[in-house]
């Protein structure tokens, strides 16, 4: 991580400063935050984004509870030193509503957003959630689920229509899904070990 030029933030006029994060290889917009000075020395020391949360009147390290964290490539400062811009490498959606971009349009219904769904259930009653029912007790039911789900996609795959196949891909991800929410593990753990492996491979 680095500063892209010799300019740095200029605090003589307050201690928060606005902060434009951009998509370090896409070049896009990704969230617009805000910095005081512990938020970016945070972010200079660990290389990962922090802001200041003005809500929450506290220290922001983005990705805390998502697991989203962003890698800062660069870091700059505007011509009057009163903006900042961060050039990350993001490792999840950048907003809180599962959008890769704060600025796109209704986030995709997708497997992280899938997930966020199965984890609130575990506040339901298992009478009203059939969720709820699979959590109930722990991760055994989910993982005879996930058993059963793949056998029904092979045999769908093997014999049956297009549309067979999908849906039964869609059951064995929302049972691995909550298998894994039993387990208390999450969809960021096993894209990261995806990604690990992406790596390894690209340098044998």
């Amino acid at each position: 991580m680095a500063w892209l030029n010799e300019r740095r933030p200029d605090w003589s006029e307050g201690e928060l400063l606005p902060v434009v994060v951009t998509d370090a290889s896409r070049g896009d917009l990704l969230m617009l935050a805000w910095a005081n000075l512990a938020a970016i020395e945070a972010t200079e020391r660990t290389g990962e984004a922090h802001f200041w949360s003005r809500s929450r009147d506290e220290l922001w390290p983005k990705g805390a509870t998502s697991g989203n964290v962003m890698r800062v490539v660069e870091m700059a400062v505007d011509c009057d030193a009163d903006a900042i811009a961060y050039r990350v490498e993001p490792s999840g959606p950048a907003c809180h509503t599962g959008s890769r971009s704060c600025f796109d349009g209704d986030p995709p219904f997708d497997l992280a957003a899938l997930a966020r769904v199965i984890g609130g259930r575990r506040s339901v009653g298992p009478a009203a959630s059939y969720t709820a029912q699979l959590l109930e007790g722990g991760p055994r039911r989910p993982a005879e689920k996930v058993t059963e789900e793949a056998g029904e996609l092979s045999a769908a795959a093997l014999a049956g229509t297009d549309a067979e196949v999908v849906e039964e891909a869609a059951d064995l991800f929302y049972h691995v899904l909550v298998l894994l929410e039993a387990r208390g593990l999450t969809l960021p753990a096993v894209e990261e070990e995806l990604g690990r492996r992406h790596a390894a491979r690209e340098n044998e």
